[in-house]
């Protein structure tokens, strides 16, 4: 599986540790413009949950805005990362090394999940798995956010797993709303896309 420039997804936890020995490419170093617009226009609120949340900026971002604010990933590298931001920025967040495809054994539900460059990773049986996991772990009526890249050729120069919309209109046919799936650009460091990558943003109501 290719990891540039997308976040690897269903990687064995230590090849996704291996990645943090250096900054990878979606560590932007702040959270995604299509975030922290959410953020911003008051999307984020209550309990909130950063699934795969690497060094932790969307959880971060919640932190903040004075929320109750979690953040899971699978390699202890991002999470120490995280922890360290945390202490330097004077926020309060919780980091715990977790799955995502495992989140009902966090045994919490949350007013909104936030999962960037996540959803793409998966396929198959994780994918069904990760979908789950997120309708345990989210308050009925509670909101999923999912930053994802869109189904459109990216330069030769790079590959990364694509989604189409009705892709995540099938993974959430049952027990989720898909409320909007907006165009959006993903930020990264990687100087072959200095505009950003296409993306998608969708929003989903647990019902």
């Amino acid at each position: 599986m290719s990891v540039s420039p997308h976040h690897p997804g269903a990687a064995a936890p230590h090849q996704l540790d291996d990645l943090y020995a250096g900054p990878p490419p979606w560590d932007i170093g702040r959270p995604q413009p299509a975030f922290q617009a959410l953020a911003d226009a008051g999307g984020v609120y209550g309990r909130v949950l950063d699934v795969g949340c690497g060094t932790g900026e969307h959880a971060l971002m919640a932190a903040r805005l004075g929320l109750d604010a979690t953040g899971i990933d699978v390699a202890p590298r991002a999470l120490e990362f995280a922890a360290k931001k945390a202490e330097e920025r004077g926020l309060t967040a919780r980091f715990l090394r977790h799955d995502a495809r495992l989140l009902a054994g966090l045994g919490e539900t949350f007013d909104v999940i936030l999962a960037s460059l996540v959803f793409h990773g998966f396929r198959g049986q994780d994918r069904e798995a990760f979908v789950e996991s997120l309708c345990a772990a989210v308050k009925p009526g509670g909101r999923c956010f999912l930053l994802c890249f869109r189904d459109e050729p990216l330069p030769a120069s790079g590959s990364a797993l694509r989604v189409a919309p009705q892709e995540i209109r099938t993974a959430f046919a049952d027990g989720w709303r898909v409320d909007t799936i907006d165009a959006a650009t993903v930020d990264s460091t990687l100087p072959v896309h200095p505009e950003g990558i296409r993306g998608w943003r969708a929003a989903l109501t647990r019902i």
